[in-house]
C-alpha cells in the first residue's frame, strides 16, 4: 500500500491513518526510523522502556560484572 505525507517546515510529518492503524499507534507512541544501505527507510513502533524494571536488574546483574566473569563466559 502506498501512502503520502508532507513534511512541514519544522520537519514534522503526519502519519497517515492507515499506517497508524497498521502499527497500532496512539498519541505519545515512539517511532524508530531505520535507514538501509539501499536508500530505503523502515519505520516501526517502539515499545516503551520499563525504567523501573531495568533499574531493579542493575543491582542483581552487577554481581556478575568482574574480570573473572568476563574470562569465564567469554566464549558463550
Amino acid at each position: 500500500m502506498f501512502q503520502l505525507a508532507k513534511l512541514s517546515s519544522k520537519g514534522q510529518v503526519t502519519v497517515p491513518a492507515e499506517v497508524r492503524k497498521t502499527l497500532h499507534l496512539k498519541t505519545g507512541d515512539t517511532l524508530a526510523w531505520e535507514t538501509q544501505e539501499n536508500g530505503k527507510i523502515s519505520v516501526r513502533r517502539v515499545e516503551p522502556v520499563d525504567v523501573d524494571y531495568l533499574s531493579s536488574l542493575n543491582g542483581i546483574l552487577s554481581e556478575w560484572n568482574s574480570a573473572e566473569d568476563d574470562e569465564a563466559y567469554r566464549d558463550l
